[in-house]
């Protein structure tokens, strides 16, 4: 009987978010309902829910990995908002354009930048959209090569850190990992971090990158008239950009911003300097920083910026040196630092508050734009999130997870054949649902058995993120799609948005049965920076 309500209420929460209604309360609402038909069967102990209060403020308020999102999520917004992504795609653009097949690769290259500086899909897809479409268009590029290329180099947000994707699928893969070693009597293993899922994601990210690339590349040489290349600038106002000195300096002057918030972030991630949350924080001070300079140079803040930085990372290199211990003259040239990455800080505040969004008088002050999507944003997610914990809590009152135990068990080839079977349903479950609904969801059930039974915890966890990048691209509900047509002109049809992509999710998927064969495109780069798990 418990098993029997357990596979009701997962069709009837799959039933009722294909049927449009809001997926946090729908979680919620049938895992309520159900818990309920099992209290009256005698099946579910209503005691569990005296568990929630404290499962939900431990998820959800004490998490310092979660505290991430918002942050990655308010620097993504800061860089769209304040135009440096389109900055950094006309640069690119304008160099590459007179190449066959160039402002195509243009695109991957800045979707790989916005990828490994924001992680948000719909900021770089909407962004290329609106810049790069109607251009490619013009210069003769396929509708459908064009529109696949910018949905798939959108969606490289979720692959290459720092992803919320990954910070995400980080939380619930470490306590997936931590409740399968304590099952198997270990109780004090080495953690699952979210910069091991960063490691292990930084070579796939770029190797699917390459691969986009590469299939451009067969394209053009297959059929030239599918991206000729052009003479024709971006804009008609704006002077040509020729392959010269001053072309340089435009490029370099994009790129240069982008590159050190990227070194800043998943340096200090990767090299152990930073937690995920802290790299994020100070992501966020420099993409304001970026964008207040980008409003308004006349504010002047590089050079402040500049010289608290050093100050304060020669002292942070001094203090390691020392053993954490700082004299009072460098504690006093770590305060000047301090004071002026503050200074410089509340004067990017002033710029940004003062500055109308979009060049618009009449508008919304940048910032005011800005903090209004990150709430938006923060407060989905997290509401998906408690969503989840009250759905997990009842799946497993009602032995739903020794059900998925049992059926993982008796899968014909073992642990490749559990693995392949979750893989599946992951993508499949991509065509109809967002990656926060399958993390929450599927993760948490899944996870542990797979690692109880030797799954590498990093390279499924990477198996996973490629596999769910698929669902951005997937019809009908992939998000990317919807965030093209809505830019789209009204010349590219939603049917060769769709024949654009198809290839694109073939090569995701090559991609994961690489990742598949060779193990180690994920583990060996953890495994040289913090050592064997």
């Amino acid at each position: 009987m418990a098993e029997a309500l357990a596979l009701s209420m997962v069709a009837a929460t799959f039933a009722l978010i294909l049927a449009g209604y809001p997926i946090a309360f729908t979680l919620a609402g049938s895992a309520i309902i159900f818990a309920g038909l099992g209290i009256l069967a005698g099946v579910f102990n209503p005691a569990l829910f005296g568990a929630l209060p404290s499962r939900i403020f431990g998820t959800a308020m004490t998490n310092e990995v979660l505290m991430a999102v918002p942050l990655f999520i308010f620097m993504g917004l800061v860089l769209e908002r304040s135009r440096i992504a389109e900055d950094l795609m006309i640069a690119l653009s304008e160099l590459l354009s007179h190449r066959p097949g160039g402002m195509g690769y243009a695109v991957f290259g800045v979707g790989a930048l916005l990828a490994a500086s924001t992680g948000i899909v719909g900021a770089t897809v909407v962004t290329m959209g609106l810049i790069a479409l109607p251009a490619m268009l013009q210069r003769g590029y396929n509708s459908g090569l064009v529109a696949g290329s910018i949905a798939a180099a959108g969606t490289l947000g979720q692959i290459i850190p720092p992803s919320i994707v990954l910070i995400i699928l980080g939380d619930q893969l470490a306590n997936g990992y931590a409740e399968a070693q304590r099952a198997l009597g270990n109780f004090a293993p080495e953690p699952l971090t979210v910069g091991d899922l960063f490691a292990g994601a930084v070579i796939p990210g770029f190797l699917l990158v390459m691969l986009y690339a590469g299939y451009l590349w067969v394209v053009v040489r297959i059929r030239p008239d599918c991206a000729p290349p052009a003479k024709a600038r971006i804009r008609p106002h704006q002077p040509p950009l020729e392959r010269s000195l001053p072309c340089r300096r435009v490029v370099v002057s994009a790129l240069l911003a982008p590159l050190a918030l990227i070194a800043c972030v998943l340096g200090s991630i990767l090299g152990g300097i930073a937690t995920p949350t802290e790299a994020a924080a100070i992501g966020a001070v420099g993409a304001l920083l970026m964008a207040a300079n980008r409003l308004d140079p006349s504010y002047g803040l590089w050079l402040p910026v500049t010289i608290g930085a050093l100050l304060l990372i020669a002292m942070g290199v001094a203090g390691r040196d020392m053993g954490g211990s700082l004299e009072t003259p460098s504690l006093l040239v770590a305060g000047v630092g301090v004071l002026l990455l503050a200074r410089a800080l509340i004067r990017g505040i002033r710029v940004l508050l003062s500055a109308p969004l979009d060049g618009d008088k009449t508008a919304d002050h940048t910032l005011g734009a800005i903090m209004d999507g990150t709430l938006r944003m923060t407060a989905m997610v997290f509401a998906i999130l408690i969503g989840a914990s009250v759905f997990a809590l009842v799946f497993r009152g009602l032995g739903g997870d020794h059900m998925v135990e049992e059926l993982m068990s008796n899968l014909p080839g073992g642990k490749t054949g559990a693995v392949v079977v979750v893989m599946v349903m992951i993508f499949v479950l991509g065509f109809f649902l967002d990656f926060i609904e399958i993390t929450f969801v599927v993760i948490p059930i899944v996870s542990p058995i797979l690692f109880a039974i030797g799954v590498d915890p990093v390279w499924f966890g990477i198996m996973v993120a490629i596999n769910l990048q698929t669902s951005f691209l997937t019809p009908p509900f992939g998000f990317a799609l919807f965030y093209l047509r809505g830019v789209a002109p009204v010349s590219v049809s939603t049917a060769q948005i769709y024949r654009g992509v198809a290839p694109f999710v073939c090569l995701q998927l090559l991609m994961l049965l690489v990742l598949a064969a060779i193990p180690e495109l994920a583990t060996w780069f953890p495994a040289v920076i913090y050592g064997t798990r």
